[in-house]
């Protein structure tokens, strides 16, 4: 009966925590229009509006990136500069992506932990990645969980699902419009 008991309670959390985790499933958006194209939508200026929500849903940062992309030799390079408005943060990264050849993209940044593993699913583009996020004096190392939706060929909407453990800790949502 003890045992019973144990194992009763480890199936009881999981599914627990199964219940407080985002389940996204990218081939949904397959079908939609309008295409998001990554390299097309970062290559010259976007300008980026986000916040970072913790797991309560208060707004802990308020921001705004600028972001210069290029593409040379297959390489999308990302330079981001952030403002924040409420919070801290990173004030740059750089981020160099690459398209490999079965579709899938692979990114990097200095601040980020492991390769980021990117996938166009039609009208969105899903990358997974881990971080070392610092939250005062602390480091934590987090996985995101990074979608984004293109309205057209001039906005999209990104939101981002940071957890720990399989939790959503924090979930950050950013509106990004190209800049003539």
């Amino acid at each position: 009966m003890k045992n019973f008991l144990k194992i009763a309670s480890a199936v009881f959390g999981l599914v627990f925590l199964n219940g407080c985790s985002i389940a996204i499933v990218g081939s949904d958006y397959k079908e939609q229009t309008p295409a998001f194209n990554l390299n097309q939508f970062f290559d010259g200026q976007v300008k980026a509006w986000g916040i970072v929500q913790n797991r309560s849903g208060e707004v802990v940062q308020r921001f705004v990136v600028d972001i210069r992309g290029s593409n040379a030799n297959g390489v999308l390079t990302l330079d981001e500069t952030f403002e924040y408005d409420l919070g801290e943060g990173p004030k740059t990264r750089v981020w160099e992506i690459t398209q490999k050849s079965d579709g899938t993209f692979e990114g990097s940044a200095s601040d980020i932990a492991s390769t980021a593993i990117g996938m166009s699913y039609g009208n969105a583009f899903n990358f997974r990645y881990a971080m070392d996020l610092p939250v005062g004096d602390t480091t934590y190392l987090v996985q995101f969980d990074d979608w984004f939706w293109a309205f057209d060929d001039t906005a999209i909407m990104n939101r981002s699902y940071i957890k720990k453990f399989g939790v959503v800790m924090a979930e950050v949502t950013i509106f990004m419009q190209r800049q003539s």
